[in-house]
């Protein structure tokens, strides 16, 4: 399975998916004008991991800011998560960006897959 990595733009978020080594990490601000759009070569990556992942996956979320369409998108990527065996989410947020944290917090509430609060 080959990597994916998008660089990180003025309104779109840096992408690197790796099942080789276990890297799953969104970062950055995403705002992308067409959100469908951008991320559908990143749901193509993940629905092709989902028929044989690795026997962990924790896909690292480093968001500074994303707009709600990308919420909805990132949203139904962690719900599809929660069947796989092993998967957790890792929440990054900047120690004083309250807002990154109830979000990442509010998602949690929502799913069943483990979620890690990493403050950076």
């Amino acid at each position: 399975m080959n990597a994916l990595n998008l660089k990180e733009a003025q309104y779109s978020p840096k992408v690197v998916l790796n099942k080789k080594d276990g890297i799953f990490e969104i970062s950055g601000r995403s705002l992308p004008e067409d959100s469908e759009e951008f991320f559908a070569p990143v749901l193509a990556w993940f629905k092709e991991y989902f028929q044989s992942p690795n026997s962990t996956t924790i896909f690292s979320i480093q968001l500074q800011y994303f707009n709600s369409a990308t919420a909805k998108i990132i949203f139904g990527l962690m719900h599809t998560m929660q069947s796989i065996p092993g998967a957790s989410i890792e929440w990054c947020y900047h120690h004083d960006d309250e807002d990154m944290l109830e979000a990442g917090q509010e998602f949690e509430s929502e799913l069943t897959v483990p979620f890690t609060f990493k403050k950076i």
